[in-house]
């Protein structure tokens, strides 16, 4: 009797029945009537319960999804129906999910004639990384009749890890193996001078410098028009280091649309090192808060990205003051050979910067120093909409200081020769990846 449960259609009935036996106490020549119906009410109730509890019948349900969620990004979940009564049925799907999303949305209606198979599909966008618990597939069924509704319940407490975002690594990882990466906003840089070796000769496409033309290979080709134009194509230099240094103090504890700085770089972590094995460069990884966290040599060997998948799993985010001295101690320690070095963190204020120059001073002088950290979004609403009010220009004032103290981090940094990348959050991954293919162009690792 558990799954057994009464329909809105059913009380609607009753109530018209309940009101016509109301009426019947002053008219009582509807009561014999009013008595029938009630009668029949009955009989198709118990007829409906038979229909969807006859052996055999029943709607088949099953909840598919990935072994894992990429965190920050929209993961397609599908839940399979399969009508197996002989006859049409229409259908409430609830699916349990973890509690972590907070959505309360999650119901689909559908029809089912007999035999037949429906595919529901919708997308959840997880914002913290860790072990997510799916509850089960409730898929309410009734039949033409509409009275009563049989629960059938499928895949209950499910396990699903999240981890750092593989669908953008993914997505990122075809574009450049295809060279379109320029599709998505990373810049095509053009190469200065011909110190690099030669790998193959390709067609011509715009941005290409006109000097690594290949004549003599254009002459053979039939035709005279730019399409038949092919270039030289050298290789970047190879087997470079990369490293990714992640703070993990409070400052990056900071929201933005739900997800935190941490997951933010953890994901760009993810994209630019595989975009640098791919490159053949060595990918590396330091996580780093008021001690050193997770210490991953530079490799390129098969698996190296698993590793690098499952330490950034692991990561989370610490509530002490960040310690830039460890940082450069353990950098000093353990990588010998000059490296790129792109360290997350985030810098409020000057001063806050100024503290931890002299560390950044160092280890730009022994590698090359890319300080990444974030522009504080929620200062634009201040700074765009119109000031209305006395308060509103105090507001703006205040927004705007804390705006111009950051392009004031960026220039002091470059004075130090240090490279420096002020980004939206969302703009992460995007402008990380540019800086690095600038710096492989210009052979500056």
């Amino acid at each position: 009797m558990k799954s057994l449960f009464l329909t809105t259609r059913f009380f609607i009935l009753l109530a018209a029945l309940t009101t016509g036996f109301v009426v019947a106490f002053f008219l009582p020549s509807l009561l014999g009537p009013m008595q029938v119906v009630l009668g029949l009410l009955v009989v198709l109730v118990a007829l409906d319960a038979l229909l969807l509890y006859a052996p055999g019948g029943q709607v088949f349900g099953r909840r598919v999804m990935g072994e894992k969620l990429a965190n920050g990004s929209d993961n397609d979940i599908a839940i399979y129906l399969e009508n197996r009564y002989r006859f049409a049925v229409y259908t409430k799907t609830i699916d349990e999910i973890p509690h972590q999303f907070q959505r309360r949305d999650v119901l689909f209606r559908a029809a089912l004639k007999a035999g037949e198979t429906q595919v529901i599909r919708y997308q959840l966008r997880p914002t913290k990384r860790g072990e997510y618990s799916f509850g089960a597939v409730n898929v309410f069924v009734a039949s033409p009749l509409g009275l009563v509704r049989r629960r059938f319940r499928y895949g209950q407490d499910q396990l699903v890890p999240v981890y750092p975002s593989f669908l953008q690594m993914r997505q990122y990882e075809l574009l450049a193996i295809s060279n379109r990466l320029t599709e998505v906003g990373v810049k095509r840089i053009r190469r200065v001078g011909h110190s690099m070796e030669f790998e193959q000769i390709r067609p011509y496409v715009p941005g290409d410098d006109p000097r690594n033309i290949n004549w003599k290979a254009t002459a053979r080709r039939a035709g005279a028009s730019t399409d038949a134009l092919v270039v030289n194509h050298f290789q970047d230099e190879r087997a470079q280091q990369v490293y990714c240094l992640i703070d993990k103090g409070r400052v990056m504890r900071m929201p933005f649309h739900g997800l935190s700085l941490l997951d933010y770089a953890i994901n760009a972590t993810l994209v630019v090192s595989n975009i640098a094995l791919l490159k053949h460069d060595k990918a590396g990884l330091v996580t780093f808060a008021n001690k050193l966290s997770a210490l991953v040599p530079a490799e390129r060997r098969s698996g190296h990205l698993r590793k690098l998948l499952e330490v950034l799993y692991r990561q989370r985010t610490k509530y002490l003051e960040t310690s830039f001295e460890t940082l450069y101690t353990a950098i000093k320690t353990n990588i010998r050979q000059r490296s790129l070095l792109i360290l997350f963190t985030n810098f409020e204020t000057l001063s806050g910067m100024q503290r931890q120059l002299p560390y950044l001073r160092r280890l730009a002088k022994d590698h090359l120093l890319l300080v990444v950290f974030f522009e504080n979004t929620e200062l634009h609403q201040f700074l765009d909409a119109p000031a209305q009010t006395t308060e509103d220009v105090y507001n703006q004032t205040i927004a705007e200081k804390f705006a111009q103290e950051k392009r004031q981090i960026v220039l002091e940094l470059q004075r130090y020769g240090i490279h420096a990348l002020l980004t939206a959050p969302e703009q992460l991954t995007i402008n990380t990846l540019n800086r690095y293919l600038e710096f492989k162009a210009r052979g500056l690792i």
